[in-house]
């Protein structure tokens, strides 16, 4: 086992307010946004409307047209996903730019990944007026509905959730 370092000089091991290791082996999949979809909130970010978190989508599944008001990276661990010809796998990274709106379908073993959101995303409706707006606090809000919040601390100013 590897020996501690709790100084370097000045430098001293910062106090933790949390722990750094979570397993999301540990919740179980709540329904998400969109039929066949279903996701593990990881992480909030009250400051920038993002969030992290572990997506699954079923089989063959496409999603309606949305935006990203910031980018979104992530890694796809089952399945697979993509916009046309440009498809991932398994093990492959995303990296989806801040500004965009698109369609994305699943291919037919479904899809599921790691991705962190940096900012909210805009659901649309077929008129192209705004369906929805998917941020941090909706994120947890949905997770506290489906009881799978437990491991996150609600921020101070969200008083009405």
């Amino acid at each position: 086992m590897a020996s501690q370092i709790k100084a370097v000089g000045s430098v001293q091991d910062t106090a933790k307010i949390r722990p750094a290791f979570f397993d999301p082996g540990t919740l179980e999949w709540a329904p998400w946004v969109m039929e066949g979809t279903y996701f593990k909130l990881l992480n909030i970010n009250p400051q920038s409307g993002g969030f992290t978190m572990m997506l699954k989508v079923d089989p063959d599944n496409q999603a309606p047209i949305h935006g990203h008001l910031g980018t979104v990276e992530g890694i796809i661990y089952k399945g697979g996903f993509g916009y046309g010809d440009d498809r991932g796998r398994e093990l492959h990274y995303v990296i989806e730019e801040g500004g965009i709106a698109h369609t994305p379908d699943t291919d037919d073993d479904g899809m599921e990944m790691f991705a962190v959101v940096y900012a909210p995303l805009v659901g649309y409706e077929e008129d192209g007026s705004i369906a929805g707006i998917i941020d941090a606090k909706m994120m947890y809000q949905l997770a506290t509905e489906h009881g799978v919040a437990v491991h996150l601390e609600k921020p101070a100013h969200w008083a009405d959730i």
